[in-house]
């Protein structure tokens, strides 16, 4: 999946409304809650790799969460 993280929310909350509908077939329903987890997990670990690049590390490798007034 190469998609922003913008566009995957996007398409999550396109599916979840679809689905709160209810005017889907249990076949569509089950294909776009496939393709809703999906989403969701893309969007985990896109929020995930960006909170790796704004935390750092101190002197002794313990993490410490990034504050723009040490820049």
């Amino acid at each position: 999946m190469n998609l922003s993280y913008e566009e995957a929310y996007k398409n999550l909350e396109d599916i979840l409304a679809k689905l709160e509908s209810g005017t889907t077939s249990l076949d569509e329903s089950l294909s776009l809650y496939e393709e809703g987890v999906k989403l969701y997990r893309y969007c985990n670990k896109l929020l995930d790799e960006a909170n790796l690049k704004i935390n750092k590390f101190n002197a002794n490798g313990e993490e410490v969460p990034f504050s723009p007034e040490e820049e």
